[in-house]
């Protein structure tokens, strides 16, 4: 069984062969340059009848000692503690990797020969659309004078010029992320002391590069180089600072093996250790191209009637094991995400909400747990003195270290977001995620990707003044239960969309007494302060939820944004639609849980005001299974391709297992045909690094 686990994973684990952890490893420091240039194992899969006519295209794959080596530090070494495998099983594992990975591209490049159509025309073709052909790849490698250097042109023959540009970007990256992490731990060392502010938590994505983006420019720094495209020193970088990272990489890698000592290492890309990592990445990019070819194949099969048996066959397995109680609903709910669907529940209420947290302050925690009990209370509960520190509870705006954190967010937009009607509109200029938040143009590649579920128009309440050396000074502005609630409708309203009030404020909230109702509990209802409504024109549609620009989109965005603004509550911060709520009891404290069941009851776009001894909640249904919706998701052909639609989510959470499936068995199919008839392993040339269990115990 071990030898199975080790051969599912075996391609993965070279695959990931990157800089990205090479931090002074020192796996076998008694290894000799020449003990290192050993080859472990040779790959050819012309050894096989399929491929004997392709012997002009493929060459002799050596694996040498040096890239297993390279293979454990990049990820050998965290698989092995995983798993709790001896290294003796992780180098037979790297092995097997290796070897896989080799036959694997060898495969590839004959694949994408002689790769037909239904019409016999050639599946592939280079940029200026001519086929792939031998005397082209012979073309390709012509005049390298090196292995390795041939070895990467040929590889680079079969990809795109845009394929190969964004393998070498993402390699790029990876570089300077590593000499990043070395120069932060060098300015930290040279710093008296290191910041210690906490920063308020940012939405899930921030900053997150495009999968497809890559910059053609983009250079790696070592502090020589003055043009810089697309790359962001790290805070306090210099020349100096970046040079000794630079440095002290070499030493890590050379300490490794993995450079030899007489290189020149003024031109990074030069390196042989670069050179083999671009291979490595072009390696990559065309077993992306081959899982690409396989999607065809995979999705075939994704018609719209099987797609509309498969959500069927999905509720109707969810409705009989709720109502059988064979499956939880509780733990579906907690599952719920873009790729795991809850289609149903076993009754009206359940649901998720935001809670949005304006708290005591530690004066006002102190002052309610000194009383005992109001007076007259014969139930011990103190519900009176707890409504007259409520009102004068003060919430400020939390995001005051998006400006001052290690990280500044902000900006200021040409046109103002939403600044609020508290008369401080002319101090709110300030806005975040500038680059999360660009609008993307038909045909443009934006370098991130666009933050989802955040309205991202709501002004920083508060003024912010910046003094000469870009240093922040923020002062929020301190609102009331009531301006909050003015905040909150205002924005819903500045998104363009409609509320109503459903329980107005009550005069006497402050000074009421009475608690409890006849039978002598207490009535949660009368903890209620406040309660209001988002007006759907059309009704909520639970399949627009993350559609961008629908309404249901905003109404669920412009809360979440105010969430990240005031809540304090930061443990509800990046849900998926915020905690998941039964109409059953629950473990909330009481007034919570009322409130959330009486949004959660009436549905998506209600939302209600209530007290705890945390201070006020705004709790906001963003989706629940009401009475007339028990099955509020529906599979619609012409909603596939419109992005956040449920039709679209669903559709991309088949499509992915599919073409993941396939790619896994078409993968397996090949390496069981061709690696074992292809490889020559030499294992005692590495039996010393198998060895090493005996050695250390």
């Amino acid at each position: 069984m071990k030898h199975k686990t080790k051969a599912a994973i075996a391609l993965s684990v070279a695959s990931v062969m990157t800089c990205g952890l090479l931090a002074g490893c020192d796996l076998v420091t008694t290894d000799s340059k020449k003990d290192y240039e050993q080859v472990i194992a040779e790959v050819n899969i012309t050894s096989n009848e399929d491929f004997k006519d392709y012997k002009e295209v493929i060459q002799t794959e050596s694996i040498y000692k040096r890239d297993m080596v390279a293979s454990f530090v990049s990820s050998g070494s965290s698989v092995m503690s995983q798993y709790g495998w001896t290294y003796r099983d992780t180098f037979d594992a790297i092995k097997d990797s290796l070897i896989n990975r080799a036959v694997y591209v060898q495969y590839a490049k004959v694949y994408f020969i002689t790769a037909k159509n239904e019409d016999n025309t050639p599946k592939f073709t280079d940029d200026n659309g001519n086929p792939y052909t031998k005397e082209g790849y012979k073309a390709a490698v012509n005049g390298e004078t090196s292995e390795l250097d041939a070895s990467i042109a040929g590889l680079e023959y079969f990809l795109t010029e845009e394929e190969a540009s964004k393998a070498q970007y993402d390699l790029r990256v990876s570089f300077n992320s590593s000499l990043d992490s070395i120069e932060e731990g060098i300015i930290d060392a040279e710093e008296e002391e290191a910041s210690t502010v906490t920063v308020r938590t940012t939405p899930t994505g921030i900053d997150t590069e495009d999968e497809d983006y890559f910059n053609a420019n983009y250079k790696i720094y070592t502090g020589t180089e003055t043009a810089l495209d697309g790359y962001e020193k790290v805070d306090g970088s210099t020349p100096y600072t970046r040079r000794q990272a630079y440095s002290s990489f070499l030493t890590n890698i050379r300490s490794s093996g993995l450079l030899d000592s007489d290189e020149d290492t003024t031109r990074v890309e030069n390196l042989s250790y670069f050179k083999r990592e671009l291979k490595s990445a072009y390696e990559s990019a065309i077993i992306e191209r081959m899982s690409d070819a396989f999607e065809e194949d995979a999705v075939a099969s994704l018609d719209e009637a099987w797609l509309t048996s498969k959500l069927d066959s999905i509720y109707d397995n969810q409705k009989d094991g709720f109502e059988a109680n064979t499956l939880s609903i509780d733990d579906a709910l907690d599952g719920m995400s873009d790729t795991s669907f809850v289609l149903t529940a076993p009754k009206a209420g359940y649901g998720f909400v935001i809670n949005i947290l304006l708290p005591f302050s530690a004066q006002q925690t102190q002052d309610l747990g000194d009383v005992s009990m109001d007076k007259g209370d014969t139930q011990g509960n103190k519900f009176a003195t707890r409504a007259g520190i409520l009102k004068n509870v003060l919430a400020t705006d939390q995001r005051g270290t998006w400006f001052t954190g290690e990280t500044d967010y902000s900006f200021e937009p040409e046109t103002k977001g939403y600044t609020g009607t508290l008369g401080n509109e002319a101090d709110r200029k300030y806005l975040f995620f500038e680059d999360s938040l660009a609008e993307k143009k038909e045909g443009e590649l934006l370098r991130y990707e666009q933050l989802k579920n955040y309205y991202g128009k709501y002004s920083y309440n508060g003024k912010v003044t910046k003094d000469e050396d870009g240093k922040y000074t923020v002062k929020p502005e301190k609102i009331d239960i009531d301006k909050f609630i003015a905040e909150m409708e205002g924005y819903l309203s500045y998104a363009e969309l409609k509320t109503e009030t459903v329980t107005e404020k009550r005069a006497d909230y402050y000074t009421q007494t009475n608690y409890y109702g006849e039978d002598d509990k207490v009535d949660y209802s009368k903890f209620v302060y406040y309660a209001g409504k988002v007006s759907f024109k059309d009704g909520f549609d639970a399949n627009q939820m993350f559609v961008a620009g629908t309404d249901e989109n905003k109404a669920f965005s412009v809360i979440n944004e105010l969430s990240f603004a005031y809540n304090t509550d930061t443990a509800g911060l990046n849900s998926y639609l915020g905690y998941a709520v039964t109409p059953e009891k629950t473990d909330f404290v009481s007034e919570f849980e009322y409130a959330a069941q009486t949004v959660c009851a009436a549905g998506a776009g209600n939302y209600i005001v209530v007290p705890s001894d945390y201070g006020w909640h705004i709790i906001y249904c963003t989706f629940s299974f009401t009475a007339d919706a028990l099955k509020p998701f529906g599979y619609v052909a012409a909603d596939r391709d419109v992005e956040g639609s449920f039709s679209n989510l669903f559709y991309e959470a088949q499509k992915s297992a599919a073409v993941a499936s396939y790619s896994s068995n078409m993968q397996t199919k090949i390496i069981n045909s061709y690696a074992e008839s292809s490889a020559t392993v030499y294992e005692e040339r590495y039996a010393d690094l198998s060895n090493l269990d005996n050695a250390n115990s």
